[in-house]
């Protein structure tokens, strides 16, 4: 059906130059855009199914790279070898390490050994077993619970205080100190004190930013494999802390110092991931999206900063279940049949630091009433 735009000649007009009207949050926070949700459902047709040829060997590379960039670090006794050395350590292990995120959304089933293979070889020697995502970031995805005071991934960080945003990335710099001292002291002390075990669990044990955020008790196959893996986590953190006795401070150091190179560049990513615009409102799939964000090619930064497919983060709130592998051409689907001023391109964005400086800016407009957080 073809709709005609009556132009009145009284209204003024915009010109060549002006562009389009970004669609925003707001718009659709009682009603669906259809069209394209619908179009994101028939045009990726063919795609998601998991490849293991793609996730085994990233994610095995990521690793190596990752402990062959600590070793290096500090093994070297020149300094510009031990930045540089522990720069790729850092890089290649926040690679391996948002592997995470793939192992909450795809089934249990598509990927044999994976799971397994990456808490053994990542998860736990970084001290962030699945567990720790699992049962967590789904409640992220969840309709009704999305930008909500339940939603564990979901601060109103556009909407607080301005020293806000600099505390919630430096807090990350503190995350391996805190994971040593959460396996190996609170998890053996919890096997004799039940009160210190439910407060590991209920704070503790989860990849959150919401500080209200309580988590539930383990049920069934989910509890079996918190206990291997927790265990595991526990018996090597406590190695670790019994390292120096052999090899003085200056390794763990060194690899705690990585580990926490690593943990900044997470939590700026996590600071633009999405705009962080709502109050506690319910939101529809179409508002969720435009309040997530997608840095597309051509830039290739954020293949860095966002990797294993999360600059399509937005993209992936459409689709939580689309494989990382393809979210490229997923989003080049979408983005070339729905075109210039649609609703897709909404969530569309150039960049980190263009983020960065529009959250900053809407934490320094002063609103009546004050947030309800920060």
């Amino acid at each position: 059906m073809t709709m005609h735009q009556t132009i009145d000649p009284a209204q003024p007009q915009p010109s060549a130059q002006t562009p389009p009207t970004r669609a925003t949050r707001v718009q659709f926070m009682a009603e669906d855009d259809k069209a394209m949700l619908r179009a994101a459902r028939d045009l990726t047709k063919g795609l998601g199914d998991a490849k293991p040829a793609v996730y085994w060997p990233d994610m095995l590379l990521s690793a190596a790279l990752g402990y062959a960039g600590v070793a290096v670090t500090i093994l070297s006794g020149n300094l510009a070898i031990q930045i540089v050395a522990g720069l790729v350590g850092a890089l290649a292990f926040y690679r391996a390490e948002m592997f995470i995120h793939e192992l909450t959304h795809i089934h249990r089933k598509a990927l044999p050994g994976f799971r397994t293979g990456w808490n053994l070889l990542v998860g736990i020697p970084l001290l962030t077993p699945s567990f720790m995502y699992e049962g967590v970031h789904t409640i992220h995805h969840k309709r009704t619970q999305y930008g909500t005071m339940e939603d564990p991934e979901y601060l109103p960080l556009a909407l607080m205080k301005p020293w806000s945003l600099p505390l919630f990335v430096a807090v990350a710099l503190l995350a391996p100190v805190a994971l040593l001292f959460r396996f190996a002291v609170l998890v053996p002390l919890g096997v004799v004190i039940p009160a210190v075990r439910r407060f590991t669990w209920q704070r503790l044990s989860s990849l959150s930013i919401n500080p209200d955020f309580r988590r539930k008790a383990p049920e069934g196959a989910f509890a079996k494999r918190v206990r291997w893996q927790e265990a595991g986590a526990s018996v090597w953190a406590i190695a670790l802390l019994a390292s120096p006795l052999a090899f003085g401070w200056r390794p763990l150091l060194i690899a705690l110092a990585v580990l926490s190179l690593t943990a900044l560049l997470n939590q700026l990513r996590t600071l633009v991931a999405h705009l962080w615009e709502n109050e506690g409102e319910e939101m529809t799939v179409t508002a969720q999206f435009l309040d997530s964000v997608n840095v597309p090619p051509p830039g290739i930064a954020a293949e860095i900063w966002a990797p294993v497919g999360l600059r399509y983060h937005a993209l992936h709130h459409l689709m939580p279940s689309m494989p990382y592998h393809d979210l490229p051409e997923a989003h080049r689907r979408l983005a070339g049949e729905l075109g210039t001023g649609s609703t897709y391109e909404g969530a569309n964005h150039p960049g980190m630091l263009v983020l960065v400086g529009r959250i900053a800016r809407s934490t320094m407009i002063k609103r009546p009433g004050g947030t309800k957080q920060g």
